[in-house]
């Protein structure tokens, strides 16, 4: 780099990720390009219209908002400044069938006291046991895990020191989810409501370690709802970093990353142009670097996963439809009548037959409209990654209605509902083969296997949903924050390198090695 010339970087994907590293360095100072495949910022958190209104079609729920409050605030801003969030009352609704339901409460009192109306107060008080674990599965991984670097078992063992080891081992990193929820409830139907946790990583409850157990906690500290969606607060980053300096360029597809002995050098996009940069940041699925989607050099190093690895991927269904027999709140869960089976065929590649269905009420908060009519739905049931033919999606909508119709909800959608199957998302993200999650997170070293924000090649740092620490939104905004980080201590640490020494051998001074 040339004396004075300001560091130049260039951002690949407007995702979460890749929008929170590119308003970070240009905070910092550093020439940022952001490049965009497609039309609008937002990567998964995005918006389809249907019927000339744009209903969310990615993530839905927001949680663990220091993660956006410290990156507004270490930039300069706030973020109640740029969003307007709504903390839930109600987390979620959940049903199993036409008789009642169950709310999952913000306050946890009267999430107590509506399990033991609905299931009876043994299972309220294995509520407040399982309450207290998952917050103490949060407090040892937040930390050493969450807030820091990519670490190895072995890393994160000596992080917690003799005094921790206990607290290491209370997290049950070698019991699955499942099995660990036998220990706190009986009753079936609530093991199902909190395994389904597993599912905000794109894993099974029968395969995820119980560590994930620490979502519980993570919904318990609040819930809130976003105005105009989470592709809103996706804007509201990306609005922030041009303020900051940062250049971003919509339909820009990047064909390779351009490396030589040194390292990075810069991308090349699909219509032959080049960009000289100083590093690059790749917010795109790890599994497209390792399969040399951004070209060969760039896949050195680069762990490939194979496709029995890969997470869950959605059949999603947005659409405008009026909503009748059930009491839809802005998160409601119907969930299957086996569950087992459900995950049973998934992990086979089918799609399930009788699917739990997540429906995002858009129009609803804590409670149902005050006119009746359309209103915005996502509905989303888990499916393998991978293809399905449509008529396979055909047979799995079909199964999405009877699902709801044996709850009492019947939805009146609209020939414009926009339906989204694994293959569909591959082509939106590509390399990712429908996986929405990257590596599955089944079995204790998974979470060990994503990759950090550093790799092999120098220059290149990593971010988003498939890399550490994880996928969902908030994680996803670290593992930006986390890529930032490195790259300006890795330029410090250049530059500290190349800076004469205080005490010259001969003219001219030496340089430190």
């Amino acid at each position: 780099m040339t004396e004075g010339r300001r560091v130049r970087v260039v951002v690949i994907g407007a995702g979460i990720g890749g929008l929170v590293a590119a308003l970070r360095l240009a905070h910092a100072g550093l020439d940022v390009t952001v490049l965009e495949r497609a039309a609008h910022p937002g990567g998964k958190m995005r918006s389809v219209p249907v019927d000339g209104r744009a209903v969310e079609a990615g993530p839905t729920v927001f949680t663990m908002r220091w993660v956006l409050d410290e990156i507004f605030s270490e930039c300069g801003a706030s973020l109640d400044d740029r969003v307007t969030l709504a903390p839930a009352a109600i987390l979620a609704r959940h049903a199993w069938g036409p008789d009642g339901h169950l709310d999952l409460f913000a306050d946890p009192r009267a999430s107590r006291d509506a399990i033991a109306t609905f299931a009876g107060a043994r299972e309220a008080e294995g509520y407040d046991r399982f309450r207290a674990r998952a917050a103490a599965v949060y407090r040892t991984l937040e930390g050493p895990f969450i807030r820091g670097q990519r670490p190895s078992p072995v890393a994160l063992t000596r992080r917690a020191g003799l005094s921790g080891l206990g607290d290491l081992w209370r997290i049950q990193p070698f019991t699955t989810l499942w099995s660990a929820l036998g220990e706190y409830f009986s009753d079936p139907r609530l093991r199902q409501l909190f395994g389904r946790y597993a599912t905000y990583c794109g894993a099974s409850p029968y395969r995820a370690p119980a560590t994930l157990m620490l979502v519980a906690h993570v919904e318990s500290q609040g819930v809130w709802h976003v105005a105009g969606g989470l592709s809103a607060l996706a804007r509201a980053v990306a609005d922030l970093a041009a303020e900051r300096g940062a250049h971003l360029r919509t339909e820009a597809h990047v064909a390779r990353i351009l490396t030589d002995r040194t390292g990075v050098t810069g991308v090349e996009l699909a219509d032959g142009e080049r960009l000289p940069a100083d590093a690059v940041v790749c917010n795109a699925d790890a599994a497209a670097l390792a399969d040399g989607l951004l070209g060969a050099a760039a896949a050195r190093g680069a762990d490939r996963v194979p496709p029995a690895e890969r997470s869950l991927s959605a059949v999603t269904l947005c659409m405008n439809a009026e909503a009748q027999g059930f009491p839809l709140l802005r998160h409601t869960v119907f969930f299957s009548g086996d569950y087992a089976a459900e995950f049973d065929g998934i992990a086979r590649g089918r799609l399930p037959a009788d699917p739990t269905v997540y429906v995002c009420a858009q129009d609803r908060g804590d409670v149902a409209p005050e006119a009746p009519g359309p209103e915005r739905l996502l509905c989303l049931v888990n499916a393998p990654a991978g293809g399905a033919t449509p008529s396979e999606i055909a047979t799995c909508t079909t199964a999405l209605h009877r699902r709801l119709g044996a709850c009492g909800l019947r939805l009146t959608d609209t020939p414009a509902t926009v339906t989204t199957g694994p293959a569909g998302f591959g082509t939106l993200f590509p390399g990712t083969g429908g996986a929405l999650y990257g590596r599955a997170s089944h079995g204790w070293m998974a979470s060990f296997r994503r990759p950090g924000a550093r790799t092999a090649i120098p220059g290149l740092y990593l971010a988003g949903g498939s890399v550490h620490p994880g996928p969902g939104v908030p994680m996803a905004a670290q593992s930006g924050r986390l890529a930032a980080d490195s790259l300006l201590a890795d330029r410090a640490t250049a530059r500290a390198s190349t800076r004469p020494s205080a005490v010259a051998a001969m003219s001219g001074g030496t340089s430190m090695p």
